[in-house]
């Protein structure tokens, strides 16, 4: 236990120096006690019928300023405090055919909608980060507590670039696991799979994006890796089936939603496809993604306790005075 006022528990020594007086006064009463006997006098009342109990409730108003000075030393303790936490990492697509306007305002736009919804409805503790990928991918937002920041990091997306849906996940990969996650190179004899990544059942990669991929590597291998290591990864499409035309790089490309494609992604991991449009299916992710039950130290003040304690005993001692002497002394 530790005290924010410790110098206060210097008050204590009031509890030996009143019990001190109290032994004084009691000794001298009896000695007058025996002076009027020893004339012939006899006392009466209650006080000696009591015999030792006429000390307890001296005892419990000692008891209560001692408990007293420790509540106003302010006591800490550390307790042990269960709760569940979780990781997630919303990978957003920011790939160019994400600035598409077959749903309005754009793709992008509708992802970023989502995520912030995704967002504010996490509970303090879950640790949410953020991958944005195109031709690459980057991790713009370590898992984090402090969703504000989260927030910020999802208002700060921009369209821009090719699509590798495999490199998006990588990067999530690589955030959970705390090491860098690659897939070897199918056209290298010499390259190997990659070492076991541990297991982690409670991380969930939520992937937002239309689904269409242009380079390696590819994303069911990578679903499967994130499978081996406990990950689940859930999907959420943007855009239509129908597509639009968008301009990259100069020329005019047809884009669409590749619905099958996030769908065998969140297959294979035992996650969960929606699109963009049922919001409302949010909710599913979220009460799909795993929790870890685990215990934390927290310091906690519990002055209010002692002082409860102290009141409790001045209640008893003033009860117990009132009822066997008539009054309060």
């Amino acid at each position: 236990m530790k005290f924010i006022w410790p110098t206060l528990l210097a008050a204590l020594l009031l509890v030996p120096a009143m019990i001190a007086g109290y032994v004084w006064l009691q000794r001298r009463r009896e000695s007058a006690a025996s002076a009027l006997r020893a004339t012939g006098l006899v006392m009466s009342g209650s006080t000696r019928r009591l015999g030792w109990r006429r000390h307890v409730p001296f005892g419990l108003l000692m008891a209560a300023l001692a408990v007293l000075v420790f509540a106003m030393a302010r006591p800490e303790a550390t307790l042990a405090e269960s709760k569940p936490v979780g990781t997630v990492l919303l990978v957003i697509d920011v790939s160019n055919s994400m600035g598409a306007t077959d749903v309005q305002p754009n793709r992008l736009t509708q992802a970023q909608d989502a995520a912030r919804q995704f967002v504010e409805a996490q509970p303090s503790t879950i640790e949410v980060g953020i991958v944005a990928f195109g031709n690459g991918a980057l991790l713009i937002q370590q898992p984090s507590n402090d969703h504000a920041e989260v927030l910020a990091s999802i208002d700060r997306l921009k369209v821009g670039g090719a699509t590798s849906l495999g490199q998006g996940m990588l990067a999530g990969l690589t955030a959970i696991t705390g090491t860098t996650v690659v897939l070897p190179d199918p056209n290298d004899p010499t390259a190997t799979a990659p070492a076991d990544l541990g297991y982690f059942p409670s991380a969930t990669m939520v992937l937002l994006s239309d689904g269409e991929d242009t380079g390696g590597p590819d994303p069911l291998d990578v679903a499967r890796l994130a499978a081996s290591a406990g990950v689940h990864v859930s999907a959420i499409g943007f855009g239509t089936t129908d597509g639009a035309v968008i301009e990259s790089e100069g020329y005019q490309v047809s884009t669409a939603l590749d619905e099958q494609s996030l769908t065998d992604i969140a297959d294979t991991t035992g996650g969960h496809y929606t699109t963009g449009e049922s919001a409302s299916d949010l909710d599913t992710i979220t009460n799909a993604i795993d929790l870890r039950v685990t215990t934390v130290s927290k310091t906690t003040e519990i002055t209010a306790l002692f002082a409860l304690i102290a009141i409790g005993l001045l209640f008893a001692g003033g009860t117990l005075m009132l009822r066997w002497f008539g009054r309060v002394v």
